[in-house]
């Protein structure tokens, strides 16, 4: 069983004011056992919960937590098996009629991101491979029809049955994780502050610019 844990940092607001971020990254984080991202989400619940700290919901966002909470939850997973693929897409040369599609625009990033994934064996199992992306529109539809266009499109250009699975926070500990390796990798680009960044640097397979020039690891 393979697993891909996916989540985003920024915006897919395209006004010029403060409001909307520069960039909008989208991140994976991928593994054949999910239990070691779980721990590392559950050890700083738990170091939190001694301290007196209570969770939003229950639930780590990374934006929300104090420095010393981000690098906890970094360095465990740079102990982790796992690897991280990302693509930042900087919004100031996307294509005015992407603008205005903003759903189609994420699940065109998202495939691409899957592309680079299936085409590099970033996962690679006998077994079944399963996408858990978080959770970001209430919508049924748009979370179908960002289901069914992923899996189809993998399927065709890879021959892999891909499952994808739209999850909480909540109810998917992993995608915990996940925010904190987006949220590292949107800092680095939106601050340009790299310090929570180059704690997970090594696990960085690829990272890409969209709509701009390649960055490293191509």
């Amino acid at each position: 069983m393979a697993y891909i844990f996916l989540d985003e940092s920024g915006d897919l607001g395209f006004k010029s004011d403060k409001r909307n971020s520069t960039y909008f990254i989208i991140s994976v984080i991928s593994c054949e056992d999910k239990k070691k991202l779980e721990k590392a989400v559950k050890k700083v619940h738990r170091s939190l919960r001694k301290k007196g700290i209570r969770l939003s919901a229950g639930i780590l966002h990374c934006y929300k937590e104090k420095p010393a909470t981000r690098r906890k939850m970094l360095r465990l997973l740079a102990e982790s098996k796992i690897s991280i693929m990302t693509i930042c897409l900087n919004k100031k040369r996307v294509y005015t009629n992407l603008q205005e599609e903003k759903h189609e625009l994420y699940n065109y990033v998202v495939n691409i991101l899957l592309d680079r994934i299936m085409t590099k064996q970033l996962v690679i199992s006998s077994g079944r491979i399963s996408l858990i992306a978080s959770k970001r529109e209430t919508n049924k539809f748009l979370n179908e029809n960002f289901s069914s266009y992923l899996s189809v499109q993998v399927e065709r250009n890879h021959k892999v049955k891909l499952e994808i699975l739209v999850r909480t926070p909540a109810a998917e500990k992993s995608l915990q994780a996940a925010d904190f390796v987006s949220w590292a990798i949107f800092k680095k680009y939106e601050k340009n502050d790299d310090s929570y960044y180059r704690i997970i640097k090594d696990l960085i397979i690829e990272e890409n610019m969209l709509f701009g020039p390649n960055t490293t690891k191509p």
